[in-house]
């Protein structure tokens, strides 16, 4: 089973105070044993939600609501998604983890849906839909990650035909999905 594992945002996080080296040694390793393991799929932390947006769907309106948000409680700081064999394994993980941002905190695991869990709704074309795009997400990712710095991925023909938004374009580019 596949998990999502969310660091809730501190007020230091939301304040922008990043993670001391001590901090950052110690989830290293951790990721490393998480990588050993055959248990980490992902991982990213996030900017405090004063860069973020909001975006409330009421029928066809659409309203923005730009960060800061006020309850850093319900806000995420970070993920992990994990390929572990029950939610038990996910804890017992989570209990072994050195807390990211270095002072009382919560993280909160979430199973991610699978393909089996929507039932007769998901039909084969919709199946084959998903594996397409997951196909090519992939493909996307590999090239992005094969360049050496996220200054370069901006700049190279990988990012600007991969079907991520660039962060040197407007727009996303979609000419990597072709096919």
């Amino acid at each position: 089973m596949r998990v999502m594992v969310l660091i809730k945002a501190t007020r230091d996080t939301e304040a922008g105070i990043m993670p001391d080296e001590k901090i950052l040694t110690e989830m290293g390793s951790f990721n490393e044993e998480l990588v050993k393991a055959g248990v980490l799929i992902g991982m990213e932390g996030l900017h405090p939600s004063a860069k973020g947006a909001r975006v409330k769907f009421s029928g066809a309106k659409r309203t923005v609501t730009d960060g800061p948000f006020t309850e850093a409680k319900e806000l995420i700081a970070g993920y992990w998604l994990w390929q572990v064999k029950s939610m038990s394994e996910a804890i017992e993980w989570v209990k072994r983890c050195p807390y990211p941002t270095g002072a009382e905190g919560e993280i909160e695991i979430r199973q991610v849906f699978e393909a089996e869990d929507f039932g007769a709704e998901f039909t084969p074309e919709l199946r084959e839909q998903e594996e397409r795009v997951r196909v090519r997400m992939a493909a996307s990712v590999v090239s992005l990650t094969s360049v050496t710095s996220f200054r370069d991925a901006r700049r190279s023909r990988a990012c600007r035909r991969s079907a991520l938004v660039c962060p040197s374009r407007r727009k996303p580019t979609w000419s990597g999905l072709a096919g």
